[in-house]
């Protein structure tokens, strides 16, 4: 079996190289191999340099590079790496260095052992390290959650956790349109929707970034993510 980790990545020159360093350096379990898929997304800083140079210094780790010649969005780069992914799982794994990539296999063993298709990592449950930050952060968050729930019927504490893992054909199996950071809302209106599905979720570790250390979301994509649940809950509902 095959593992498609999909990082997004818009100018991450700082985080990118220990990203790619992390996550191929993973034993998974099952004896599962993996292969990065590597989006960038129009990059103007040294990000695409970085890349390379994991690339040329680790020859032995399969990295599937794709490149967005003008800046499209996370949603854009992650249907990008969906398309472009060979795995039967597909995992996403932001570019930065908020989620631990060490930790793939704990979103694993739900679908390895046969009970889960969707797995969430939540940062808001579990006794893993969680970096304290923003209070009102994570009073949307847990606002956004708390309408997506509503609206979906089901029990997730963090619908905007960047940290899931799918079967590659729940993915492709779904239209997904959002360029943004509007995929997280839309993929879970989208993905609760299916007969049959089987969603878990189990608490992650969280090494949340300031602003200052290149934290790009903000509270206009908050509006968007509600914008985005009303919309792929209500009125767009294929």
């Amino acid at each position: 079996m095959l593992l498609s980790v999909i990082i997004p990545a818009y100018n991450e020159q700082e985080t990118i190289y220990r990203i790619l360093e992390m996550a191929g350096s993973v034993e998974l379990i099952q004896g599962i191999r993996k292969e990065l898929v590597v989006v960038n997304d129009a990059s103007d800083d040294g990000t695409e340099t970085e890349i390379f140079r994991f690339r040329e210094e680790h020859p032995g780790t399969a990295v599937n590079y794709q490149k967005h010649e003008r800046n499209q969005g996370k949603g854009a780069a992650l249907r990008t790496g969906i398309q472009s992914a060979a795995g039967e799982l597909i995992v996403v794994q932001d570019a930065d260095l908020e989620y631990d990539p060490r930790e793939f296999n704990l979103l694993l063993k739900p679908v390895i052992d046969g009970f889960a298709d969707v797995v969430y990592g939540s940062r808001f449950v579990g006794s893993n390290p969680h970096r304290v930050l923003f209070y009102f952060h994570s009073v949307g968050n847990k606002f956004l959650t708390f309408l997506s729930n509503l609206f979906t019927n089901i029990n997730i504490t963090d619908m905007e956790s960047g940290y899931k893992l799918f079967r590659s054909e729940i993915l492709r199996s779904i239209r997904l349109v959002e360029n943004r950071f509007g995929f997280e809302a839309e993929v879970t209106a989208k993905v609760s929707r299916i007969p049959g599905i089987r969603i878990y979720e189990i608490g992650i570790s969280y090494y949340g970034r300031t602003y200052r250390e290149g934290k790009k979301v903000n509270w206009k994509d908050g509006f968007k993510a509600i914008y985005c649940i009303l919309k792929y809950n209500i009125f767009c509902r294929k």
